[in-house]
Parts: structure tokens; sequence; C-alpha cells
């Protein structure tokens, strides 16, 4: 069982797939509700492979290590020299997101039950399809399988922007289906340059993506430096353009806006983690030298991008656009985080992806519970709206301070562990070398945090409070919605919320599941499984230069 159970977790979406286009007519409540229980069962099995994963890890005693494994020959293999395969596992990283994918997916469906009405069947088969490729890219563990789930999302999600998104629909799916595919040209060719470099000068002779592989081959030094530079600058474009990073950010906010509430929450939520993981999984341990090198460059790009998107969200007059500059900031953090090369950084940026999943993903479906009664996200036309809705908005604000770090709430920790990485950055330990960062680093990313609290509190401030600002004729009551929210939002709403308090009070078992994954992953620290992995020094190439050779990370 324990061999099949991410096959099954990455497969049982494609059941409720096959049984929507088996199904006959556009019965909107019957598909919904098939794709509804198809993501409870995905996420009930998540869950199942998360159980197992402990399992696994106590018995085992290689907490850094990946489990859950399953390896099966997909191209070659055998005698041939080219070995690609269907290649899965989770480490203590990689096993959050999932969780974090199969929770969303669910609740984004659930709360699309009033807001879809046509062509139903295609649209909660597009959400399905989705979560596969989402599943598919943290469950990876050979390259191009990587890159095959990774460029996957593009699909269901420009087919969910341009079908059901709003007036500007077509032009939003466009820019992000020419943005993301742009980037991931330049990543495919990277990812061919390491098979074929791996092929040519690895100890084996063979052609293979086996991303374990690769890491100990950039690890060990096998890379030299002008190779890795070449090739963090192939990985970057496509990721950066994931992230989104500054300054290839831009296709952000119009999808966003345009997107329908169940696509915004997967896309904030979980498609925007999949750059800041791939940076996470094949920049920084693949190529360690380039990551150390181009550091400083990618953490002021990164500073830049977290202050000037919040001076953007601060001048927005539609909630949804707003909030969606807040993503380009915040995952300027991650970023942050993840070059500042020390444990605290690191572990830190990988808190912030699954913090934002949830707070930015909830903000997406009160903004959307919000519009589907108005019509309208301009704060010019809506205010004071706390007296009539008072359950909207309690989740407004809740979630607001959620993602601005309110102590005691789960988006907290990861900015505080961000910048005590990046402020700690330069100093030397006996487990980690110094990294590139310091406190000249952190100190403009905090004034990013100051100005994320004051956008996001002058919106609530704006549309909550004050005079009482409706559209006429608002709200909509042929949807069947009540003036503030009804039984079926609230119970979307309130496990993101538990869950925001419980990762915010006691975050402790998370991180100490993702810092021997992280140690291993990023600074090869793993006791067995990674040391195995670890090619001879002497095998290295005599061109590598020796301070390449020690590594920066390790």
């Amino acid at each position: 069982m324990a061999d099949w159970i991410l096959t099954l977790v990455l497969i049982s979406p494609l059941a409720g797939v096959l049984l929507l286009m088996l199904g006959r007519g556009e019965d909107g409540p019957r598909f919904r509700l098939i794709a509804l229980g198809t993501s409870l069962v995905t996420f009930i099995l998540a869950v199942v492979a998360f159980s197992m994963f402990g399992q696994s890890v106590t018995s085992s005693g290689q907490a850094g290590g990946f489990h859950l494994e399953q390896s099966v020959a997909w191209i070659g293999g055998g005698e041939s020299d080219v070995d690609i395969r269907y290649h899965v596992g989770i480490d203590g990283v990689s096993v959050w997101l999932v969780l974090l994918t199969t929770f969303l997916t669910p609740l984004a469906i659930w709360g699309s039950f009033s807001a879809i009405t046509k062509r139903a069947r295609g649209y909660y088969a597009l959400l399905l399809l989705l979560e596969v490729g989402m599943l598919g890219v943290f469950c990876a563990m050979d390259l191009l399988l990587f890159y095959v789930c990774f460029e996957f999302t593009l699909i269901p999600l420009f087919f969910l922007i341009g079908i059901w998104g709003g007036s500007d629909r077509q032009r939003a799916a466009n820019k992000f289906f020419i943005y993301t595919v742009a980037g991931s040209v330049l990543t495919f060719a990277g990812v061919l340059y390491l098979a074929y470099y791996g092929y040519a000068h690895g100890p084996d002779q063979v052609f293979t993506l086996d991303i374990q592989t690769l890491t100990a081959m950039g690890q060990s030094g096998l890379l030299p430096m002008d190779v890795q530079w070449w090739l963090f600058v192939a990985f970057a474009a496509g990721f950066a353009i994931k992230v989104p990073f500054f300054p290839v950010h831009t296709w952000l906010p119009l999808a966003h806006t345009e997107a329908p509430t169940a696509g915004s929450v997967l896309l904030a939520g979980v498609l925007l983690k999949l750059g800041t993981y791939g940076f996470f999984r094949l920049s920084l341990p693949v190529l360690p030298d380039a990551a150390f090198v181009f550091g400083p460059f990618m953490a002021t790009l990164a500073i830049v991008g977290i202050s000037y998107a919040a001076l953007a969200a601060w001048v927005q007059t539609d909630v949804k656009k707003l909030v969606a500059y807040s993503s380009v900031s915040h995952l300027g953090f991650c970023m942050l985080g993840l070059f500042s090369l020390k444990m605290a950084g690191v572990t830190g940026s990988v808190m912030y992806m699954v913090n934002h999943g949830l707070s930015t993903g909830a903000l997406f479906l009160v903004i959307g519970m919000m519009y589907e009664r108005y019509h309208t996200r301009d704060i010019h036309e809506i205010g004071g709206l706390a007296k009539p809705m008072p359950w909207m908005a309690f989740f407004l604000v809740f979630f607001t301070l959620s993602s601005i770090g309110l102590p005691g709430l789960n988006g907290f920790i990861g900015e505080f562990l961000v910048l005590l990485g990046t402020a700690t950055s330069n100093t030397e330990t006996d487990a980690l070398a110094a990294g590139p960062l310091g406190y000249g680093y952190a100190i403009p990313a905090a004034i990013g945090i100051i100005l994320g609290a004051v956008y996001m509190l002058w919106m609530c401030q704006r549309v909550l409070f004050g005079p009482l600002r409706e559209p006429v004729n608002t709200p909509d009551r042929s949807t069947g919605l009540t003036r503030d929210l009804t039984l079926r939002e609230k119970l979307i709403l309130v496990p993101i919320g538990v869950v925001c308090v419980v990762m915010g009070v006691w975050p402790k078992p998370i991180l100490e599941t993702m810092e021997p994954a992280i140690a291993a992953n990023v600074f090869h620290q793993s006791p067995a499984t990674s040391e195995q992995l670890v090619l001879d020094p002497s095998e290295m190439d005599d061109s590598v230069a020796p301070e390449t050779k020690e590594g920066h990370a390790s």
C-alpha cells in the first residue's frame, strides 16, 4: 500500500474527471457533487499518505529523506543508457504542500456552487485536472515528470480564466499563458542540458533526470561554476515567472482579477508555490554555488518587489486586484528567505508558502462571496458592510490579520523566520557557512511588512466601516444568497481559520517535520539516505575550483 499511496492520490482526481465526462446533460448540481466528493476522497487519501509518511520516518529513522517512493521505468531503463522514470515520493516539505493542495481544492469547489451555473461539467473537470498537475509537481522525483506536471497546470487554468473569467478574461488568459510558456521553454532547455552534462560527466554514463542523482552531482561539485551559472538562469526563467517574481510579475494581477473565484483560490494558494518550490527543490540544491553568487541579486529583486507591490496594492480600488498585488509582495519574502541560505530563512520561506496559501486563498474566497452579492469589487461602490454583514466582516478582518502576520496567527512565524535568516545570513556557524545576505537586506524587507499592514487594513476600513454604500438593487437575491454569509459559506471558511490559529499558536510540529528535509535538500546534512547519494570527491573534474568543491551551502 505504501508504494501505491501517492499514485492513488495523484490519479483519484482523474477518476472524478472520468465520472464527469461520462455524465449526460449539463446537470450542475450533480456535477458539482461529483467534483466535491472526488476532491474529498483525494484529501482523505492525502491524510492517509501523511500518516504513512510519519510511520515511515519513525521506522526508518531518516527524517530528512524521501518516503512512500514508487519508481517505475518510463522511458528507457534496463540495458538502455536512458533511464527516465515515473518516480514519486515525498519528504518533510512536499508532504505539507500536498496537504495544502488537497485541503484547498474541495473548499474552492464548494465555494463555486452558487457562482457556476453554466457549463458546470467542464468547469469542475478542469479544477480536478489542475489538482492533478499541482500534486504531480510536489510528488515528482524525476525532473521530466516534474516538468510535465509543471507545464500541465497551464492548460486547465488557461481555460478556467478564458471561459469562466471576467469581462477581460481572454486577454488575462493569453497573457498568463504567453508569460509562463516563454519562461518554461528556457527552463526545458536547462533540463535537457543538465541531463546531457550528467550523462557526459557523471560516473554512470546514464542519461537520467532523477532529482536525487542530480542533487548529489551538484552538491559534490561535479557541475563547474560556468555550467551552474547558465543552468541557474535557465531554471529561474521559468520559476521566477511562476512565483511571480519582480519584474516578471505583471501577468498575475490581471489573471487574478479576471479568474473565477476557485481559480483565484488555487492560483494564489498553490500554483504560485510551484515557482518557489522549483527554486527550493532544484536551483538551491543542484546549483549551490550559483545560488550563492546570485543570492544578493535575487534578494535585491525580492526586496524591490516587496515594496513596489505593496505600494501598487495601496492605490488599487478593486479589492481583488489589491489582494493580487499583496501576493507579489508576500512571495518576495519567500524568495528572500530561500536565498538567505540559512536554516531559519529557508524554513521560514517554506512555512510562508503554506501560510500564504491559506490566508490569501481564504481572502479570495471572501471576496468572491462578496462579489456574488454585489457584482462589484470597487471600493468606491461598496462600504460600511460590517453592520449588515457581520460574519463576512469577521472573516475578512481575521484573514487580513493572518495575512499581515499578527502574532498568534499563521502568518507571523514565517515572516519572523525569514527576517531572522536574512539578518543572520552572513554569520558563520559550526553547522553552516556564511550566507550571502545580512542586516542590510532584512531592514528594507521589514519595511515591506509595515506597508502590508497599511494597505490591508486600509482596505478593511474602506469596505467594512463608515457609511453604508451598496449598488442599487443589491444584494442580489436571485441567487438564493442571504445578505450575510450562508451556512455553506461559513463552513467553507471556518476550517481555514482553525488551521490558521493552530499553525500560529503551535507551529513546532510542522517545523520539526520540515527542518530535516530542508537540511537534506538545501544544506546536505541528512543522515543515511542523502549521504549515500554523495559522489566520491575524487571523481570530480580537476577543472572545478576548490571553493566550488567545498560548496557554500554545506
